[in-house]
């Protein structure tokens, strides 16, 4: 496992594609825009549903201080897309299928390493990491933490 992104570091460049199979190329954001970055372990369970559709209901406000949003796991681009559908998810969702960006992260597993870690990373517009929120057990935490960082820089 390689050393896990924390605060002050520069955010990693990768590429990965989207629901609709278009490879989004993160390098294109950074410099440019706040991002935020949400690693879930995956589509349609419970807590990433809440986490999911909270990221939702406040989409407006990331758009608002001009923030993208991609929640990213290692489910596929068809699994996206139903989610995406069911849930009216208005932000795209990358598949991480072979777990490289995860890796480049450091993203933790939790439960004995059988879950993939829920981690957000929050990004300023010089590509800077400016908070990471990891908990598996307070997805709504994620929103919350996400949003007071972003108005504070």
């Amino acid at each position: 496992m390689n050393k896990s992104i924390q605060v002050g570091d520069v955010c990693p460049h990768f590429s990965l594609p989207n629901q609709a199979g278009e490879f989004v190329n993160i390098s294109d954001y950074i410099g440019k825009q706040k991002l935020v970055l949400f690693f879930y372990p995956k589509d349609d369970t419970p807590g990433c549903t809440k986490e999911a559709c909270e990221f939702r209901d406040r989409y407006t406000d990331f758009l608002e201080i001009g923030c993208s949003v991609f929640g990213i796991s290692s489910d596929s681009e068809k699994s996206h897309v139903g989610f995406i559908e069911k849930h009216q998810l208005p932000y795209p969702l990358l598949s991480d299928q072979n777990k490289m960006v995860r890796k480049l992260f450091g993203v933790p597993s939790n439960l004995f390493g059988l879950i993939p870690g829920r981690v957000t990373y929050i990004i300023d517009e010089k590509g800077i990491v400016i908070g990471v929120f990891n908990s598996q057990l307070d997805p709504i935490g994620h929103i919350d933490a996400a949003l007071m960082l972003l108005r504070k820089n």
